[in-house]
């Protein structure tokens, strides 16, 4: 008992058992995104739109920090004074929803029988399927919820529809919870994903742009599908065909097309692995960077000057602050601005300046292909002016055309119609061979 209650056993007792335990590595992570964001602003879940916009820019440290911290761009956009028009009206938004609802009614039952039809025709027909409860408390809660749904409709067989599960995904260091459309369990226990679009399906084929943008949006829940069935033994078979559901013919009726989405989920794959951790961009920002909209303008532009932005004009239809950063590339010359394929064939050439230095050969390596193709092009073009001969002299520019006032004519007896130009005798009256008669002046003064 004295020695418990003793002084020496109180001094034997380290003071850091006595203090919290430090954090985790994650928990501060999680801290740090939280300050980025600011104070007391809810953070923007990261969808599979943007995961893919992400993923075909994996250079740009800007967008994978504000999305990594869950920064709402559109509201940063304004706040800097380059507000953008991207993203779905409220008119889309509404119809894609109405459509979802009616592909989806009556449990799923035409939404199985399009996935029946597209994917998996040698199966049996979905008589009845299984719709289970996904609801939970928390992304992390819908997330483990989802895994078990699966993992028992794959032990059980037949067919089973999960309505809006929650997976996550592991981007830069960072959890990304995504939410498909749907996911149908096939009765040999592999898994497919539904991607349902509100776009018309015309004929049988729909606009390539928008079915390649579903694709590639569809290819980053293939990878969060392969994540989960990693986890199973066995693991389930994901399929790399998803199923299209789009309108048919500008109707409402539901019309299905398999999509193979090897290529984009391949390069889906090969981009987030280039993708900078998060963490260590967030370490390389100064302290007291802060994106939140309500800042002033000044502290804003400073925050968001301090992360470097790889911009392209393919930014324009993917990124909220494309026009904030295309004012910054236009104003420091940079070639990106120009596109990514004169920009790797630039190579080491960033700038325009850096260009028109090397084709003029005051900069640059002679053996490097791209200064060499550049210099060549300038004698060309030399040799072209020259043989043109001198300039021709710049054509001076016509006054511009004013119509005559009709005060300043009149017809004349001899030339009938003809107008000239009166020399003299402004106020004078025409001469009598031209006035109407007095019956037409009054009719036209009582007019």
């Amino acid at each position: 008992m004295s020695e418990f209650h003793g002084s020496a056993s109180r001094s034997s007792t380290p003071e850091a058992n006595r203090t919290p335990p430090p954090r985790t590595r994650e928990k501060a992570l999680r801290h740090r995104l939280a300050e980025l964001r600011g104070p007391d602003v809810p953070a923007r879940a990261l969808d599979a739109r943007a995961l893919a916009a992400l993923a075909a820019n994996p250079g740009c440290r800007r967008r994978a920090i504000l999305d990594g911290a869950g920064v709402d761009k559109a509201r940063l956009a304004g706040a800097l004074g380059a507000p953008s028009g991207f993203g779905q009206s409220q008119f889309a938004l509404t119809r894609g929803n109405a459509f979802e609802a009616k592909v989806k009614a009556d449990g799923g039952a035409e939404l199985l029988r399009l996935a029946h039809a597209h994917l998996d025709p040698g199966a049996d027909r979905p008589e009845a399927a299984a719709v289970p409860d996904l609801a939970a408390q928390g992304p992390e809660g819908r997330t483990a919820r989802t895994a078990l749904a699966l993992r028992e409709a794959t032990r059980a067989g037949g067919w089973t529809l999960l309505d809006h599960p929650m997976l996550a995904l592991d981007v830069a260091g960072s959890l990304a919870f995504l939410e498909p459309d749907a996911v149908v369990v096939h009765p040999d226990g592999s898994w497919s994903v539904v991607e349902i679009k509100s776009f018309p399906m015309v004929d049988g084929s729909a606009d390539p742009a928008k079915v390649g943008a579903a694709a590639r949006q569809s290819a980053v829940y293939v990878l969060a599908l392969e994540d989960v069935a990693a986890r199973l033994d066995p693991p389930p078979r994901v399929h790399h065909r998803v199923l299209l559901v789009c309108p048919k013919d500008f109707s409402n009726l539901p019309a299905g097309r398999a999509v193979d989405v090897r290529k984009q989920r391949a390069v889906t794959a090969r981009q987030l692995a280039r993708l900078t951790r998060i963490d260590e961009i967030a370490d390389a920002l100064p302290e007291g960077t802060c994106f939140a909209p309500d800042r002033p303008a000044e502290e804003l532009t400073a925050a968001v000057e301090a992360v470097p932005a790889t911009y392209a004009p393919e930014c324009l239809a993917a990124c909220e602050l494309a026009f904030h950063c295309r004012e910054r590339s236009r104003a420091a010359g940079a070639v990106t601005r120009l596109g990514r394929p004169l920009r790797a064939e630039l190579g080491g050439l960033g700038t325009v300046e850096d260009v028109l230095a090397a084709a003029r050969g005051e900069s640059g390596d002679p053996d490097d292909p791209a200064v060499a193709a550049l210099r060549r092009a300038a004698q060309l073009r030399a040799e072209a002016l020259r043989a043109a001969g001198p300039a021709a002299p710049a054509r001076t520019r016509r006054p511009p055309w004013r119509c005559p006032r009709v005060a300043d004519h009149h017809p004349g007896p001899a030339r009938g119609r003809e107008l000239r130009p009166r020399t003299a005798g402004r106020d004078r009256p025409p001469p009598a061979s031209v006035r109407p008669p007095a019956g037409v002046r009054a009719a036209h003064h009582r007019r």
